[in-house]
């Protein structure tokens, strides 16, 4: 089935390349473009086969899948454990204070450390992990202001959102189709409520599990026992 995601992975980046963005937004970063060899990679070799819960981030991190093409794509947790390393180009546009250094990078997304951390302390090694779980973005586009700052997408103008939402939708549904998930986890409320309008009508189960930022200060308290217990309640895990 990987063949599948691939396909739609490539469409999805068609659809996004068009879509245009304005100030505050400075720079827009697409993984899926200068990271593909990476993020083709990681469908390959973990794509395949049906899966029982699909993990649903926001969009990438400016030190994770901005970096490696790999969701929630911490270097080391992508390197070590996936086992995954290949090419990555540059965005048409880079911002100084946001270099893409690819798997050079010596930045740590902590988002992505804490969420492959808990992964691979519960299940050991990816395999056992991707048998029945698969993590996927919902929005590609890394969204900058001219500070450098992160922009993320539910803080664009409606005019910029609908016409993304709009492709975004057609991607997880069709992403959801292919894999056939039991439970699509939103890893934080707004991935969640795109899952409950993308996937409106689907008999699919849809749930929600604390975001690992350490923006956020309940993240900061053992998020993964947190994380844990929000499966185990949810009856995922």
């Amino acid at each position: 089935m990987n063949h599948e995601l691939i396909e739609a992975a490539r469409q999805l980046n068609n659809d996004v390349s068009t879509l245009v963005f304005s100030n505050p937004v400075a720079y827009v970063y697409n993984p899926l473009d200068y990271a593909w060899e990476p993020y083709k990679l990681y469908l390959e070799r973990y794509g395949a086969g049906r899966k029982r819960v699909i993990f649903l981030g926001m969009n990438p991190g400016p030190w994770g899948m901005a970096q490696t093409g790999v969701p929630f794509g911490e270097i080391q947790a992508a390197k070590e454990w996936l086992g995954i390393e290949g090419k990555v180009k540059k965005p048409r546009v880079v911002h100084p204070k946001r270099p893409v250094m690819g798997f050079a990078c010596t930045r740590v997304e902590v988002s992505g450390k804490r969420l492959w951390g808990l992964f691979k302390e519960r299940f050991g090694n990816p395999v056992s992990f991707f048998n029945d779980h698969f993590i996927a973005n919902y929005c590609p586009l890394v969204f900058m202001e001219e500070s450098g700052k992160n922009r993320t997408p539910d803080k664009l103008k409606p005019s910029e959102s609908k016409p993304l939402y709009s492709v975004c939708d057609r991607h997880l549904k069709e992403i959801t189709i292919i894999l056939q998930p039991e439970w699509v986890i939103g890893v934080g409320r707004f991935s969640e409520m795109c899952a409950q309008r993308a996937l409106d009508g689907m008999d699919i189960r849809i749930g929600q599990i604390l975001h690992p930022s350490p923006a956020s200060p309940a993240a900061n308290r053992d998020w993964a026992k947190t994380v844990t217990r929000q499966l185990m309640e949810l009856g995922v895990w």
